[in-house]
């Protein structure tokens, strides 16, 4: 089967609580008719928040269903200016997530710093992924959280890709 032929991964969830209302509609795979992207989040406090990373991360977990004929493994490293960042994820159905951010400011803008690696331990448990995020080097606070964050894309979209086949990515035949 080829990949023309294979539906896109994509899932759209609800997450009210007493604080939030979030709505994400998410599509893993890219629509090779289209040379764009829709990309829109609004938080409300500029950048995210927890709750907001729980709904992407059950979306993500939902467009990804049974984990078969993917590469399961990423890893990935990204660069701001004097900053660089490594990403290293396992689409493992074993959540866990460590980071090393490094961060030394408060705060980023309006946005507390001690909750950026809040936000990707959330996503990483609501996935059902392992997740470990380090940045490297860098001075600047926002370079390296935002090096984080697109290392940590480019390793996501290397474990997701598929490999052309349908077999479970485990030696146990399981995830």
């Amino acid at each position: 089967m080829s990949n023309a032929q294979v539906p896109l991964r994509t899932a759209s969830i609800t997450r009210k609580t007493n604080e939030t209302d979030i709505q994400v509609t998410l599509t893993l795979d890219s629509d090779p008719t289209s040379s764009s992207q829709n990309i829109q989040v609004s938080t409300g406090i500029g950048f995210l928040d927890h709750d907001s990373a729980i709904a992407l991360g059950t979306a993500f977990k939902q467009a990804m269903g049974e984990i078969r004929g993917i590469r399961r493994y990423g890893t990935g490293f990204a660069p701001l200016d004097e900053a660089l960042s490594r990403a290293v994820v396992d689409i493992s159905s074993r959540p866990f997530c460590v980071t090393d951010l490094g961060l030394k400011r408060e705060k980023i803008g309006e946005l507390s710093t001690e909750m950026i690696p809040h936000v990707l331990h959330s996503f990483a448990i609501a996935a059902g992924i392992t997740m470990h995020v380090d940045v490297l080097r860098g001075e600047n606070d926002h370079h390296r959280a935002e090096s984080a964050f697109k290392a940590l894309a480019l390793a996501i979209r290397q474990a997701i890709e598929r490999t052309g086949g349908t077999e479970v990515p485990s030696t146990k035949g399981v995830l």
